[in-house]
């Protein structure tokens, strides 16, 4: 997390409305070690500093800013779902309607979300599983060869022979 897309640094005076929510999570779940950056005084971390920190990880938090929209995310969703992490999302994103019900894990509330969180922790085989169905998914449906077939399907205007699954 930071206080703006990629920006490097923490700004002082400067606070993310996620904050909140990430401290509630961790006091509720004083057992679980997190590795949170971009707050508190932690620097965030970029490129190859982020991807050695969420291979340590199991399990990854897709928190974006505001209220949960329709179909939305950081690319954030990419770098967890596309590295295989156990991922987390508001129902609220509705995102399962892209990616499935049995490839990230939806919750509803801080409560559900911890509740998911130390099931998952027990269940590694479970979790191992849903995690590795949400990379397949998200690494054949919106890897930067459909996505870009995509965008110049719609900028010169030809029918695609790739199926995209944003478009049902």
């Amino acid at each position: 997390m930071s206080h703006g897309v990629h920006r490097g640094v923490l700004k002082d005076g400067k606070h993310d409305n996620r904050e909140k929510f990430i401290k509630k999570l961790i006091k509720k779940n004083s057992k679980i070690i997190f590795d949170i950056y971009g707050m508190d005084k932690i620097q965030p971390v970029w490129g190859n500093n982020f991807i050695e920190a969420i291979s340590k990880s199991q399990m990854g938090l897709n928190l974006s800013r505001g209220k949960p929209a329709k179909y939305y995310s950081s690319d954030r969703i990419a770098q967890l779902l596309g590295n295989g992490l156990l991922t987390f999302i508001d129902k609220d994103t509705q995102l399962i309607d892209l990616i499935g019900k049995d490839s990230v894990i939806y919750y509803s509330n801080l409560d559900d979300l911890s509740y998911k969180i130390n099931k998952y922790k027990k269940d590694k085989k479970q979790a191992k599983k849903i995690a590795k169905k949400g990379r397949d998914i998200y690494l054949k449906h919106f890897n930067s060869t459909i996505v870009s077939d995509y965008m110049l399907s719609k900028l010169f205007d030809y029918k695609s022979s790739n199926n995209f699954i944003w478009t049902k």
